[in-house]
């Protein structure tokens, strides 16, 4: 009896698992510190509303960041970014399937010396009721709808009118225009 409570004892005193999403996942890696590809079934929340109870209609139509509580253990999975190179794109991606069941695949970054936990990179998704995977690589065709007097060449942060008010305001190192020039005059003399 006591051998049995000891093993009970060092059981409870173990730490929990984590499970292991990575079967059948097609996920691309990103050679990230700590990412691991994970494939899951979810429901596509916004992670403000889940946590205040703070709930507008459709998500917030693209206002809030969305999250995915994962069905097999309602754990709420942060989706940060989406398939592309920058580091952009989860909520716009997640925002056409708000409060749905879906199936997602992508890289999970877990790893308790620098904190992540649940971060997630998705890079694929799908309603549970499809058989097709949609990429998650719409972010900056919606940008350049949602912005054509910034149309050109470059990269789109760098014809952002967002981008380029902040900019203008507070100059490139966000510290104000006299600033700016004094650290610009350091740096290029």
């Amino acid at each position: 009896m006591k051998q049995i409570i000891a093993l009970l004892g060092c059981l409870a005193a173990a730490p929990v698992v984590a499970q292991d999403f990575s079967e059948g996942s097609e996920a691309k890696s990103w050679n990230l510190y700590a990412e691991q590809p994970a494939k899951f079934e979810a429901t596509v929340v916004d992670i403000l509303c889940e946590l205040t109870g703070d709930c507008p209609d459709n998500c917030g139509d693209g206002s809030r960041q969305l999250g995915l509580v994962r069905s097999v253990d309602d754990v709420l999975v942060f989706p940060n970014k989406n398939s592309q190179a920058a580091f952009t794109g989860a909520a716009q991606e997640l925002l056409p399937y708000c409060a749905q069941e879906v199936e997602v695949d992508g890289l999970l970054l877990e790893d308790d010396y620098v904190g992540a936990k649940n971060v997630y990179l998705i890079q694929r998704i799908r309603p549970l009721e499809s058989e097709e995977w949609v990429k998650a690589n719409s972010w900056t065709k919606v940008w350049a709808e949602n912005h054509p007097e910034a149309d050109g060449k470059g990269p789109w942060f760098r014809r952002d009118p967002r981008v380029l008010a902040e900019i203008a305001e507070e100059g490139y190192f966000g510290l104000g225009l006299e600033q700016d020039e004094e650290i610009k005059d350091l740096l290029f003399e």
